[in-house]
């Protein structure tokens, strides 16, 4: 009696074992398939195009893309565009990410600002790098989603606000870099004010719906200096009411 309740007890955990053996590898198998995806995303669409910042190569590698769009479109994570995410908002092209986000040269230290949360992604990527990340969202729904997404995946040095943009942060300014994710017609003066002294700020400016030209803001004092850098198209800068 006790031999068969043996055997049947080995059986059990045997076939407990296989089964855990084959979820393994099957969510290993989904990982790995993402894994590549995003080495060949970093390869092929973001250091062939010139950008070599290492760290910004590096969060390009490791954050989850796949995590930041539409259940919908999750096959489409890597792809060389931008992809829709509701309320008329996109998460923006990976080039686009890695370029903005290389072009502050971020490091470990800076307290980075980020205008247009949207999914949360470039929030994600810039949180890897730097120390602290705040990031503004005027889209009640965006913020949600955005907030509890990045809560849920760990990036606990992200810090959100459901607010107008143009009006920055001043309660964490200055900061070492601002980021913004949308088009603005002019840049927006608290923002200036905002940015640390020797700091850098990369925002699209010109027409919505429209090319509009990517412009690096560097500050030295009281004096700026804007540079071109290459034409662009996003969502335009969302105002509050």
């Amino acid at each position: 009696m006790n031999l068969v309740t043996g055997e049947k007890k080995m059986r059990l955990i045997l076939s407990f074992l296989m089964s855990t053996i084959v979820l393994v590898y099957s969510c290993s198998a989904q990982d790995d398939k993402y894994i590549v995806d995003r080495e060949a995303m970093v390869n092929r669409q973001i250091e062939d195009r010139g950008i070599n910042n290492p760290a910004t190569l590096q969060s390009m590698k490791t954050v989850p893309r796949d995590k930041f769009v539409p259940p919908d479109l999750i096959e489409r994570a890597y792809d060389d565009r931008p992809l829709p995410i509701g309320y008329g908002q996109t998460i923006s092209q990976p080039y686009i990410v890695a370029y903005m986000t290389a072009a502050i040269d971020p490091d470990i230290e800076y307290k980075v600002l980020e205008i247009g949360t949207g999914s949360g992604y470039q929030a994600a990527v810039l949180s890897e790098i730097v120390s602290e990340v705040y990031t503004i969202e005027i889209i009640k729904e965006l913020f949600n989603s955005a907030s509890e997404r990045l809560s849920r995946l760990g990036y606990e040095n992200v810090i959100c606000k459901n607010a107008d943009g143009y009006y920055g942060w001043e309660e964490y300014a200055p900061f070492d870099a601002i980021i913004v994710t949308a088009a603005a017609e002019y840049i927006p003066p608290p923002l200036i004010e905002q940015l640390k002294e020797g700091g850098k700020m990369i925002i699209p400016v010109g027409s919505p719906y429209l090319n509009q030209t990517l412009i690096l803001v560097e500050k030295e004092g009281d004096d700026l200096t804007t540079t071109s850098l290459l034409p662009v198209r996003f969502v335009p800068f969302t105002r509050g009411k």
